[in-house]
């Protein structure tokens, strides 16, 4: 049943649905956790979806979602076989304050500061050559140590492979660089056993992060950033909920992040972790207690009185990613 140029609807014959989505944004299997729903149903959903600006892959999630579980979100493959979600990691703490940091001497500074989960990101030039991939190998050892006598969690931006072999414990990826791994690539990303971060910014990507039972899935940009040119619309306190309660993984809120009062609505929409990189300064010492303070305040204010998710908007436009 083509819904939709690449939107491929099918039901099994014990009932069960399930969507080959072959669009401009996302390629594979969309499946529901629970076998229920209807064609019919799933169809209306998508036409209301599309309706509301919604692109073809989101549309697709949101049908699926609302025509099968309204309280879990379905499961989109990598490859070209239907998903089955990878066992959730159990992690024994939260994530809290995250810094991001391009540097082994910035990360130290954050340490000292009290600052307990930090990513390093250092982006690779176009043309890496020999002494720069020294300087990298120096910088993510220098890193895990700090990390470790620290006992903060560290995450490596995109360099998993150096990250395992210098014995670092998680790696951050976007999606894009997981989906070019292939199923090798990501079958041996597995293999290394450290704790996944991923990047989602629509829909489709969070149905695909669920997949590999991840450390954490990022939502972003959830306010305007200069830090990253990106195609996405703020998510916005209301997608940033809604990812929170839907994800079925630690959600780290991520974008545009500057002040303590900031912190405080990521962190009363059910963040996990609250991603801070200029709004750190020059000083972190001076800023980091504040906006731990807002924190604590914030999910103290979830507790006290939660947040019930809206449905969600779009974060790409229609008209424009048509165009």
């Amino acid at each position: 049943m083509m819904l939709f140029p690449g939107v491929d609807l099918q039901q099994d014959a014990d009932g069960a649905l399930r969507c080959w989505l072959e669009t401009q944004h996302a390629r594979g299997w969309l499946t529901p956790v629970a076998a229920a729903g209807t064609r019919d149903g799933f169809a209306r959903q998508f036409e209301a979806a599309l309706g509301a600006g919604f692109v073809a892959a989101d549309a697709a999630v949101l049908a699926m979602t609302r025509t099968c579980h309204p309280q879990a979100l379905p499961l989109l493959s990598w490859g070209e076989q239907p998903a089955t979600a990878a066992p959730a990691s159990r992690p024994g703490r939260r994530l809290d304050l995250y810094a991001i940091v391009d540097s082994a001497e910035r990360m130290e500074q954050v340490l000292a500061a009290g600052v307990k989960t930090v990513q390093l990101r250092i982006k690779a030039p176009e043309r890496p050559d020999a002494a720069w991939s020294d300087m990298l190998r120096g910088e993510v050892r220098r890193s895990v140590a700090a990390c470790d006598e620290a006992g903060a969690e560290l995450f490596v931006n995109d360099h998993w492979r150096l990250a395992a072999e210098v014995g670092a414990r998680g790696v951050h990826l976007g999606q894009e660089d997981v989906l070019a791994l292939g199923d090798a690539g990501r079958a041996e990303l597995a293999a290394t056993g450290m704790a996944l971060g991923i990047s989602s910014h629509s829909l489709w990507e969070l149905c695909r992060a669920r997949v590999l039972g991840p450390r954490y899935i990022a939502c972003g940009p959830v306010w305007p950033t200069l830090t990253k040119a990106m195609p996405w619309r703020p998510q916005g306190l209301d997608n940033l909920a809604w990812w929170c309660r839907m994800a079925g993984a630690p959600v780290v809120a991520i974008g545009g992040i500057l002040e303590p009062d900031k912190v405080f609505e990521a962190a009363r929409c059910g963040a996990d972790g609250v991603c801070i990189v200029r709004g750190l300064g020059e000083h972190p010492r001076a800023v980091v207690p504040r906006l731990q303070a807002a924190l604590e305040a914030g999910r103290q204010a979830a507790a006290g009185t939660p947040l019930e998710p809206s449905q969600p908007h779009p974060s790409l436009d229609a008209e424009k990613a048509r165009g």
